[in-house]
């Protein structure tokens, strides 16, 4: 009887190890709406998202705290100077920009565009909060990290809709760089 030898590490299907993590990512940035987004009832039936009255009012006092001692001069003079000058914007800004990110990730829709919104915004999350401890450096980092290998591995072809309208349509402009 003979046994065939295997690796004990072993990875097959990369893609789809990407694929998953794409996935798990996008779902940690829809876990983050619970707080920033509610359904508001249009016309007093029609149901459609918005920004949250609590995050539009809570988010200038987390920005504070970010800027109050955070050692990168630009940076401290970016968020008191703009940030904290115009919070409604800003509050509207960041839900929008991690609903976008936390849905084109976990249905791997413009995947490209997800990335890239996704690597300005864990960018500036990490600039805002490098400072408080050290989990933040690395967190936002690993965020960081991920966002660029979704972008360069075009994650959104394995277990995506941009794997679908690619195989369905190839010239469309939704299979093209940096959409997919």
């Amino acid at each position: 009887m003979t046994h065939a030898t295997r690796s004990a590490i072993t990875m097959t299907h990369p893609d789809k190890w990407i694929a998953f993590l794409r996935i798990v990512v996008g779902l940690y940035f829809v876990k983050s709406l619970v707080t920033k987004m509610s359904i508001v009832l249009a016309g007093g039936f029609l149901p459609l998202p918005a920004v949250s009255e609590r995050w539009i009012s809570v988010m200038p006092a987390i920005v504070a705290k970010q800027a109050s001692q955070n050692p990168i001069a630009e940076y401290k003079q970016f968020l008191e100077g703009t940030v904290l000058t115009h919070p409604e914007l800003f509050a509207q800004l960041t839900a929008w920009g991690e609903t976008a990110v936390g849905l084109g990730l976990t249905l791997g829709l413009l995947t490209g565009v997800a990335s890239l919104l996704g690597l300005v915004l864990v960018t500036n999350y990490g600039l805002a909060t490098q400072w408080m401890s050290p989990g933040q450096q690395g967190f936002h980092l690993v965020l960081f990290s991920l966002m660029l290998a979704f972008f360069m591995a075009r994650a959104g072809r394995v277990w995506g809709l941009d794997g679908r309208i690619a195989a369905r349509n190839p010239d469309s402009v939704l299979a093209r760089r940096p959409l997919s």
